[in-house]
């Protein structure tokens, strides 16, 4: 079976997953990054590295982009605007505003391309195991195209709608994990302030029903037994305030999202935006037991 060429545009943490994968599912798969791809890091990867984008748009079929916020995925659409884009398609990974991909899509369309948008859910260790989910917006043709791609990657595929409603459902999908952090932290605060100790409330919340397998895996950070990345609280941070620019877009009022917002960017503000996104918890509710 005729197996498409993979590019990939943006090699972070999220971009490195894609790529290592699909190379190690037996995808030709060539890598290309605004700051620059080295040889080692590609050969690392088991990728091949281009130098120039159009270098990229050449060697690939489908274009995957993985970038970290709105600015960065608008400037590589415009340039990709710039070449032939003739038979390619493009999958917007990065959780952006919907309105994004949906300005774009002429302009891509004038140079030949094809462009959906697949967010995707879950970090990079879950991508690996291909076990991350995608919310997909785009053409039922396209879809198509992607899809043996996709399962590469993903046990959880979901076609949401037209172009533009992945990123609203991925939008959707992490204000409910917004949701879950800020009433975790207040739940802890409380019982501390109650007596309880916050090892006590996370022994038994972990087998309750509100318990959710975000929660649990991050359950050591939370207690400051490991300080492994999952997913930076930065990232937390950039994504709150994607939802909130949508909401403000379309007139709603998102108590509960501002207030888990305003958690994660105060401490942020700390310094601890490198830090996994479940640090929010953990500082919030340090050395608060028998207040």
């Amino acid at each position: 079976m005729h197996r498409e060429r993979i590019g990939v545009v943006g090699l972070g943490r999220m971009g490195s997953a894609i790529a290592e994968r699909l190379a190690s599912q037996g995808h030709q798969v060539t890598g290309w990054s605004r700051r620059g791809l080295t040889a080692p890091e590609g050969t690392a990867l088991g990728i091949a590295v281009a130098t120039e984008l159009g270098e990229l748009v050449a060697e690939a079929d489908i274009l995957i982009l993985s970038l970290m916020d709105e600015e960065a995925v608008a400037a590589v659409l415009t340039a990709l605007a710039g070449h032939d884009l003739a038979n390619r398609l493009i999958v917007e990974t990065s959780t952006v505003g919907p309105d994004i991909i949906r300005h774009h899509a002429p302009s891509l369309a004038a140079a030949g391309g094809s462009v959906m948008d697949a967010p995707i859910s879950g970090g990079p260790d879950l991508l690996r195991i291909g076990r991350a989910g995608f919310y997909i917006g785009g053409s039922e043709t396209d879809v198509a195209r992607f899809r043996p791609v996709a399962e590469a990657l993903s046990d959880r595929i979901h076609h949401v709608g037209a172009l533009g409603d992945g990123a609203t459902a991925k939008l959707v999908n992490n204000m409910m994990l917004l949701g879950i952090w800020q009433t975790l932290k207040e739940a802890l605060q409380l019982g501390q302030a109650a007596g309880l100790t916050r090892e006590t409330m996370l022994a038994f919340l972990e087998g309750s029903p509100a318990a959710s397998p975000a929660m649990r895996s991050r359950l050591p950070v939370i207690l400051g037994q490991s300080d492994t990345v999952g997913f930076s609280l930065s990232g937390v941070v950039k994504d709150a305030r994607v939802v909130a620019a949508l909401a403000e877009a379309l007139q709603l009022d998102l108590p509960a999202t501002q207030a888990a917002r305003q958690s994660f960017e105060a401490v942020e503000a700390k310094g601890y935006g490198e830090a996994d996104l479940a640090m929010m918890v953990r500082i919030a509710t340090q050395g608060k037991d028998n207040a």
